[in-house]
């Protein structure tokens, strides 16, 4: 049969008995008008009230953006100006985002919503945290002060599987991503990648609890798309995410009945988005799906500036020795770093990206010059899964 290798212009043929085809349920399309849905869903949230019967024109209010988002200028833009239309001054908001955020997204906004303020947490500076309350298990939360003081919060979220926590959502981008430096260098090195699915993870359940104690923000939670699109949006409290891990499910859910030897695997969308980490969530995506020892053919037109982390992969020719330099170190990128140290120590990663060949070889895979290239290696595989976007795909055998 012809496959066609996502938007790299080629298709490669492989025998029909040896491709596996995993059981998911009908894709859904990508949302047509996008700030009609996002309106929709703050006029009627599930199980909630219209979010502008929360708000007072004395509120202050704190926004909370997922910077990994796609199309998050339209999404912040319609945010604001819902909340100005509201009677909320803009001068009285204050957009959050992540540590390490570039907030591009403030290009978009118009003249009217300039008043906006935007705040880039800083989690070592003990000024912009504030005390918010103990967890049951004694923990002491120090979040973002701006969420903490406001008189109410609202998240825009992306609702994803996560290597780490099993499932993000709101919650998640609230804790431990506003924390105070101390919790995060705890969490991070506790590092743990989820191998099963996302119910019961301990640092998801505690990230929960966390927001409870906030006093129930208002959330605005995405299930992504195809390449740039999103698929669903949900407004609500955090009784909501059960209705968007439903969704995230049946988009990005697929059972198989056996691993494979190769998967392989194309990243769509523009490539600008598609940083170091998108990559290393696509290997370790992938190589989910293939035995142990298999080959992963990743495809992206990606050309990824490099953290430290990922430079002393690079510089380390064990994956042991760089990942035990790595947790020793602490470097910008850590994470990224370990999920693709992951994906290479289950198996061999075969990569088509910008980057230079020398730059992927350091990475302990092997760089491809062109997708056509994947036709070689499909030729000697005994069987074959093709994953498009695997950096969202949860991957789990039957």
């Amino acid at each position: 049969m012809q496959v066609a290798l996502g938007d790299f212009g080629v298709s490669v043929e492989v025998r029909d008995e040896i491709v596996v085809a995993g059981d998911r349920s009908p894709i859904a399309p990508n949302l047509t008008d996008l700030a009609s849905a996002l309106r929709g869903a703050m006029d009627e949230p599930h199980q909630f009230p219209p979010l502008k019967r929360a708000l007072t024109p004395d509120d202050r209010v704190a926004v909370v953006v997922d910077e990994r988002l796609p199309q998050l200028g339209l999404m912040v833009r319609e945010v604001l100006s819902y909340l100005t239309a509201a009677g909320i001054n803009p001068a009285a908001i204050t957009v959050v985002s992540p540590p390490g955020a570039r907030q591009d997204w403030v290009e978009d906004l118009p003249d009217t919503l300039q008043d906006v303020r935007t705040e880039i947490h800083d989690p070592g500076n003990r000024q912009a945290v504030g005390y918010l309350a103990n967890t049951r298990a004694g923990r002491r939360i120090y979040l973002n002060r701006t969420v903490v003081e406001a008189d109410q919060s609202i998240v825009l979220a992306g609702c994803r599987y996560d290597p780490i926590m099993g499932l993000l959502d709101g919650a998640g981008q609230l804790f431990p991503a506003l924390s105070d430096a101390d919790t995060r260098k705890d969490l991070l090195g506790r590092f743990k990648l989820a191998t099963i699915e996302p119910a019961g993870w301990k640092l998801r359940e505690e990230a929960t609890e966390v927001i409870w104690h906030l006093g129930v923000p208002f959330t605005l939670q995405v299930v992504e798309g195809s390449g740039d699109g999103i698929a669903h949006i949900v407004g609500g409290t955090v009784e909501s995410t059960a209705e968007c891990e439903k969704l995230l499910r049946e988009r990005w859910r697929i059972q198989f009945d056996r691993q494979v030897q190769t998967v392989v695997a194309t990243l769509s969308g523009d490539p600008k988005r598609q940083d170091f980490e998108t990559i290393a969530r696509a290997a370790l995506g992938a190589s989910r799906a293939v035995e142990p020892g298999g080959r992963v053919i990743l495809l992206t037109r990606a050309n990824p500036t490099l953290s430290p982390a990922a430079d002393i992969l690079r510089e380390t020719d064990e994956l042991a020795v760089a990942a035990r330099r790595i947790q020793e170190r602490e470097p910008t990128g850590q994470s990224a770093a370990l999920l693709w140290l992951e994906a290479a120590r289950h198996a061999s990663l075969y990569l088509l990206s910008e980057l230079p060949e020398e730059t992927v070889e350091e990475l302990s895979a092997t760089p491809l010059q062109n997708a056509k290239q994947a036709q070689r290696l499909l030729d000697s595989a005994q069987s074959v899964l093709f994953l498009d976007d695997p950096h969202k795909v949860l991957a789990v055998l039957k």
